[in-house]
């Protein structure tokens, strides 16, 4: 049964926002006609590896890194701001722009700077760096679903196209993390 969204609801957010967690951030993102596969092997290694490296983070507070000594807690301070540095420069030479986007596992919206030409249905390569402090980025095959003209530019709604399960499962976790970080960061403001 499929139940029509509410009224001033954007069928095209309703299609890739409607059952899936999603997070609203503004992100390193390039997007690109492509009708290639993307590099999915890598972007499940890259989104294994950011959950470990968050797992051993413990960045929820203070009362958490009381069993660490003073000088572990120092070094992991000092290695965050050395890789937040080391990605700032990355993505300054990678040319990916940050850009205000709406996350799901299904696809994204994506508002760019320029008038755009890709019409519904086009094939595209979208490259985003999932975190703001690593200088990787995933690389994900999608399809323009919708478009529309904004104040100097384009949104668009891509809805990722032939991604593997594991890579779907692993999209839906990094979410899950983002939108658990953004619901703590709310709660202490």
């Amino acid at each position: 049964m499929t139940t029509a969204p509410p009224v001033n609801e954007d069928p095209a957010d309703a299609l890739l926002f409607g059952d899936s967690l999603d997070c609203s951030l503004v992100l390193p993102v390039h997007v690109a006609r492509s009708d290639g596969p993307g590099r999915q092997t890598q972007a499940v290694t890259l989104l294994h590896g950011l959950a470990q490296i968050e797992d051993l983070r413990k960045e929820e507070g203070v009362e958490e890194h009381g069993d660490l000594p003073l000088l572990a807690q120092r070094m992991d301070a000092k290695l965050d701001l050395i890789l937040a540095l080391v990605g700032r420069l990355a993505m300054r030479a990678d040319g990916l722009p940050e850009r205000p986007l709406r996350w799901s596992a299904a696809g994204l919206r994506v508002d760019l700077e320029s008038a755009v030409a890709l019409e519904p249905e086009a094939g595209v390569l979208v490259r985003l760096q999932p975190a703001e402090w690593i200088p990787d980025h995933l690389e994900l095959p999608a399809r323009v679903i919708a478009r529309q003209p904004i104040d100097g530019g384009t949104r668009l709604w891509l809805a990722f196209v032939g991604l593997r399960a594991d890579l779907v499962e692993a999209l839906d976790r990094h979410l899950f993390r983002l939108h658990r970080r953004e619901v703590a960061e709310q709660r202490r403001r």
